[in-house]
């Protein structure tokens, strides 16, 4: 008697679906390639190979990192978003993600290409002068540039950096006339508020912690909402002449969109049971760095937050990819 048309296409789909789920069980049974869109050897890349170790260990299987730095990181993303959604290309992003929607006129990938997994960490910056300045206090850096307009200027390494868009939070918010002076990355820019050529900058803690501890910088503020536990008598911004202001430098880890969900939970399970190890939660706090460790959910509301907070920015400032 024959099998009804009906009946076989319901045994097709359901042998379909049982294939999957032994395929998605099997995860991962090949190595997990993470990558970083940023070149070898700076914050990100380090911390991603750090977790990257733990969560190998936690899979039982290879995890690696591969570089694909260009264009402030949008290749590497491109590069993940069009990848199978099968768990195995994970991309390891920061702060520049939020912003690059705001800076380029069209990106290599689509908005919804990607999926967030986990955020990783938090890191403020810290607002930096020659360690001999006039400036005592992030108040008399702003009593100055307040008396004396277009005299003050500050560095960063780029347009799109959050050193940049730190500083031109705190302009905007407190309606200051300040010169903008961009490097091509953060060492030189650094090297020359030492010397005095730049005024001040937002640095990252990690970068600045040991020329503030050796005299030759001095931190005026940090950015985050509370203080850094790295330079506990350091104020916040918040707390001295911007009520509610904030900026963080972040990593986190997303997904080509449409991955399955079943392989995406055992991916952030094994991001936040990394990130517990203490271990890695020293090595982040001696970078000046507040691990995380989030649900895809809460990550994706942060980065909605940070959309909208560098969208205003980049917008009110007229400011443009280098």
């Amino acid at each position: 008697m024959p099998i009804p048309k009906i009946t076989r296409r319901l045994a097709i789909a359901a042998c379909a679906f049982c294939m999957a789920a032994v395929v998605h069980a099997a995860f991962p049974d090949r190595p997990i390639t993470i990558v970083v869109p940023y070149a070898p050897g700076g914050a990100a890349d380090a911390v991603a190979r750090l977790v990257a170790a733990r969560m190998s260990t936690r899979l039982g299987a290879t995890v690696i990192v591969d570089n694909k730095a260009g264009a402030s990181g949008t290749i590497g993303a491109a590069y993940v978003a069009k990848a199978a959604p099968d768990g195995y290309t994970v991309l390891y992003d920061a702060t520049p993600y939020s912003i690059n929607p705001h800076l380029f006129p069209k990106l290599p990938y689509a908005s919804d290409a990607l999926q967030p997994l986990s955020l990783v960490l938090l890191a403020p910056n810290a607002l930096i002068v020659k360690g001999d300045s006039p400036f005592k206090t992030v108040n008399d850096l702003v009593a100055k540039a307040k008396a004396q307009p277009g005299k003050i200027n500050f560095a960063s390494g780029g347009s799109g950096t959050v050193q940049r868009l730190a500083a031109e939070l705190l302009r905007q918010r407190l309606q200051l006339d300040m010169v903008h002076v961009p490097y091509k990355s953060g060492g030189p820019a650094i090297s020359d508020v030492m010397g005095g050529q730049v005024d001040f900058m937002f640095g990252t803690v990690a970068a600045t912690y040991p020329l503030i501890s050796s005299g030759k910088l001095r931190a005026l503020a940090v950015s985050s909402p509370q203080r850094s536990p790295r330079l506990p008598d350091v104020p916040t911004v918040a707390e001295t002449v911007a009520p509610g202001y904030e900026a963080f430098e972040w990593n986190g880890m997303l997904l080509p969109a449409r991955t399955p969900k079943d392989i995406a939970e055992k991916l952030q399970r094994a991001v936040v049971e990394a990130l517990k190890e203490d271990e890695v939660q020293q090595r982040l706090k001696d970078l000046g760095a507040q691990p995380v460790g989030s649900t895809p959910a809460e990550f994706a509301a942060f980065l909605k937050k940070e959309d909208a907070k560098w969208g205003e920015v980049v917008r009110k400032g007229d400011i443009k990819a280098d």
